[in-house]
């Protein structure tokens, strides 16, 4: 090797070595980085504003209430449009929870069974039924809302809470059988199930001693998903209950109704209408994501 030859190693080895101003240890520019912080911060900023106009108007008086006003903070601030609010969901707000809670954690249980038996114990047409199942995922609720309300009058079902446990635990499974499907299918070893088998355990037992106990982050997302859909929905609501045996969502409906609509009470009311929700999201949020992340969700 010649001197020169020598010298220009040395040169692009320490070119090499030399750290490039604007690079960090991720890879990135810090251009783009902060392109990217402005980005979600714009978002952020467009999400959280209609949020504030609803928090702040729910402190102000009836004559406060104004589209000139709707962003200026209250001259008065008062807790009465709360009260009010709060007065009228009582009740709605009881319902509504004997209503989520049972309908989340049943299609729960149901999807949980539906998804190991196709998963992991094959028989035959086992990908037909599964597809029938899935079918059920894309019914619109408005085709069958009329021959649903007929079937419950029919088989003389309670209208109230109890008719709309049964509506959503049906269709709530699908969306949990594809759940579990998929996330005992990518998730759960196959050793176990055949250690089980060699064990003498039969099909039940296998799902309720080892199955279920390793279900929780496949729970946490279906109990999540059902509870919020329940929670949210109305038009089941509107057709098979009445005012004096509706969920939450009939009660804040009301509460915005009439000819002199109190949007100060209507905003409180949309507040206190989604802190169960927002308390779901914060207790299990966690494990939901973890869920996602260990394969509930893929296909």
């Amino acid at each position: 090797m010649t001197a020169v030859e020598a010298a220009t190693g040395q040169a692009a080895a320490a070119i090499r070595r030399k750290p490039q101003r604007g690079v960090i240890s991720d890879g990135s520019t810090r251009r783009s980085r902060t392109v990217r912080y402005l980005l979600l911060l714009l978002f952020l900023l467009f999400i959280l504003t209609p949020v504030y106009v609803v928090v702040i108007g729910s402190f102000k008086t009836s004559s406060d209430t104004t589209a000139a006003a709707q962003w200026s903070l209250p001259e008065t601030w008062t807790l009465e449009p709360w009260r009010k609010a709060w007065d009228v969901l009582q009740p709605y707000m009881v319902r509504s929870l004997s209503l989520a809670i049972p309908a989340a954690i049943i299609s729960s249980l149901i999807g949980s069974a539906n998804g190991f038996v196709l998963a992991r114990w094959r028989f035959p047409g086992a990908n037909l039924v599964f597809a029938l199942i899935l079918f059920g995922m894309f019914i619109p609720y408005q085709a069958v809302m009329l021959p649903l309300r007929t079937t419950f009058q029919e088989l003389d079902v309670t209208r109230g809470v109890p008719t709309l446990i049964i509506a959503h635990v049906i269709y709530g499974i699908p969306i949990c059988t594809l759940i579990f499907r998929n996330y005992y299918a990518t998730v759960v070893p196959n050793e176990i199930i055949e250690s089980a088998r060699v064990d003498g355990a039969g099909l039940v037992q296998t799902y309720l001693r080892i199955i279920l106990p390793i279900s929780i982050s496949g729970f946490v997302v279906t109990l999540i998903w059902q509870f919020t859909s329940v929670w949210n929905d109305f038009l089941f609501a509107l057709f098979l209950t009445q005012q004096n045996n509706g969920p939450v969502t009939l009660g804040l409906a009301a509460l915005a109704g009439g000819q002199k609509v109190d949007y100060a009470a209507s905003m409180a009311g949309a507040l206190i209408t989604s802190i169960p929700t927002l308390i779901v999201y914060i207790v299990l949020g966690r494990w939901f994501i973890g869920g996602l992340m260990a394969g509930a969700l893929k296909g």
